[in-house]
């Protein structure tokens, strides 16, 4: 049976050998020395050209762009090769001009910032007469008429090209909504200054002021100290004051273990590149407790984070428990890297510093009940019970309304907040009181040096303290009264005897001298 020949179907994505236009678009190909105009119809195999991302690129093109990434292979490794330009592609050629293509913004970003010369001087020998190179980021389905014009940019020059395909790639969503929540409690107009936590404070106000597109002053901020004692608030402070003011900039605020999290999830829905690139979209990136950031994978990946950041001028800001030099488990690079920036520590606050912060939460619990009756005697004990930092004060403070409140208590006293304190003040055991830690405690009170009540000065602003300390002398330690005046620079003890009788009376009239003495009484005890 004879068979039948039937005509093969011409493909419509192919020029026909038949087709008279087609010895015209070899012969422009010959012309330009191999580079294919964007836009023109494929050629069949025969005619030397094939599509390629629905771009047409011409074979001998393609064997230049082999021979480009062996340059590049051997040069950087084959590790590095798979990681920066494994996903590169080539999609148009002409007039001495090259575009190039990324999947991701972060390699776009990365590769113009590290590797763009390596890259032109490569094509400009294999090539020859490269003017210009674009690189973009490619969509799943780019149209032809976009390469053509990316094509025609690029005789403009590279970095122009560069500019306007990252700012077109820049995401419009704050970086804040992708990290941790911030607490809009905490403030810079809410942090409470003074002599321990000053420097940190103005580091992160200078942070905070930079203007958008001005020289980063301090890249990176280190903060370190014990918990509680206001990195979390100065981060928050940071990020809240940069939304108010220059609300185009975008934001990061995340703890390490969110970092971690979102490093996990990227790894199991295998989606590293989307991972760097929300990264790369960020100006300012403050991270938290940044101690937590363990195994060795994670830490590299923020290395490169940090890295990229940093070397774009972007801020970036880190919280932690210990100073750089003790994160033992990050390499010595990442520590140096840390520390050439500003590294400044929070230590616990003094008494005063207590009491300013003391006060400053009572202002805010007052605003929410005004009939809060708490006097400076309660707010002293407080401080001088509690030597943490601000979280353990508020606590301490909430405690102590809120104990009253319960039992209908009216004007909160030292007695009633000894009460609620009593399990969260400093343990005192079976230890003896000691004349030194009266000496110490009137001396802080009153604000008289020791040298001053051991003197023989006789001004009225030194002997009161000093017979308030001969006083609890004899009433708190099992001392003689020649012993106490030999300890209170060497006095007799009639001395001592006036200035407890002296005290003994006052108590009798004076209301005020009876709180100050209950309250250092407290204190002493409490160590």
């Amino acid at each position: 049976m004879a068979r039948m020949n039937h005509p093969r179907p011409k493909s419509r994505n192919r020029l026909q050998n038949d087709d008279p236009g087609n010895a015209d678009v070899r012969s422009t190909f010959r012309r330009q020395g191999g580079f294919c105009l964007a836009g023109c119809g494929a050629v069949d195999r025969k005619g030397g050209t094939r599509t390629m991302n629905n771009v047409n690129v011409d074979d001998a093109v393609q064997e230049k762009w082999r021979k480009v990434q062996e340059r590049l292979r051997a040069e950087l490794g084959k590790d590095l090769f798979s990681s920066w330009f494994g996903r590169m592609e080539l999609e148009d050629a002409r007039d001495g001009s090259l575009v190039l293509s990324v999947p991701t913004k972060f390699l776009k970003s990365w590769i113009e910032t590290h590797y763009r010369d390596l890259l032109l001087r490569i094509c400009e020998s294999e090539f020859g007469g490269v003017r210009a190179l674009s690189l973009h980021v490619r969509s799943a389905a780019r149209p032809r008429q976009e390469a053509r014009r990316t094509m025609e940019g690029a005789d403009t020059g590279a970095s122009a090209g560069s500019a306007a395909s990252a700012a077109a790639a820049a995401p419009a969503v704050h970086g804040v909504e992708r990290g941790s929540p911030l607490d809009p409690a905490l403030t810079f107009e809410t942090f409470v200054t003074g002599p321990s936590n000053g420097l940190a404070h103005a580091a992160a106000r200078r942070v905070a002021d930079t203007p958008s597109g001005a020289p980063v002053s301090i890249n990176p901020l280190f903060i370190h100290s014990s918990a509680g004692l206001g990195k979390t608030h100065l981060l928050n402070a940071i990020a809240w004051h940069i939304r108010k003011t220059m609300p185009q900039r975008r934001i990061l605020y995340i703890s390490a273990e969110r970092f971690m999290y979102n490093f996990l999830a990227a790894l199991k829905a295998r989606d590293m590149l989307a991972f760097k690139d929300a990264f790369q979209s960020i100006d300012v990136l403050l991270i938290d407790d940044f101690q937590f950031l363990q195994g060795k994978t994670m830490q590299q990946e923020f290395c490169h984070t940090f890295n990229s950041l940093v070397d774009a001028k972007r801020q970036v800001v880190i919280a932690a428990d210990v100073p750089p030099h003790q994160l033992d488990k990050i390499d010595e690079r990442m520590r140096s890297r840390l520390v050439g920036g500003l590294v400044v520590d929070i230590e616990k606050p003094d008494q005063e510093l207590r009491r300013a912060i003391l006060r400053h939460k009572l202002e805010q619990a007052r605003r929410k009940d005004p009939t809060l009756e708490i006097g400076e005697e309660v707010l002293d004990y407080i401080a001088s019970a509690i030597t943490g930092g601000g979280r353990e004060l508020e606590g301490a403070l909430n405690r102590v309304i809120a104990h009253c409140q319960l039992m209908g208590a009216g004007r909160i006293g030292v007695d009633a907040a000894a009460r609620a304190l009593r399990d969260l003040a400093r343990p005192t055991g079976n230890q003896p009181v000691r004349i030194d830690d009266i000496l110490r405690v009137v001396g802080r009170h009153y604000n008289v040096p020791k040298s001053d009540l051991l003197s023989p000065r006789r001004a009225r602003s030194i002997v009161l303290p000093r017979q308030i300390g001969m006083y609890l002398a004899k009433k708190l330690t099992p001392r003689s009264l020649p012993e106490i005046g030999r300890r209170f620079g060497g006095r007799d003890h009639s001395t001592v005897l006036h200035a407890v009788r002296k005290i003994e009376r006052e108590l009798a009239s004076n209301e005020k001298l009876k709180s100050e003495i209950d309250l250092l009484t407290r204190i002493i005890e409490q160590g």
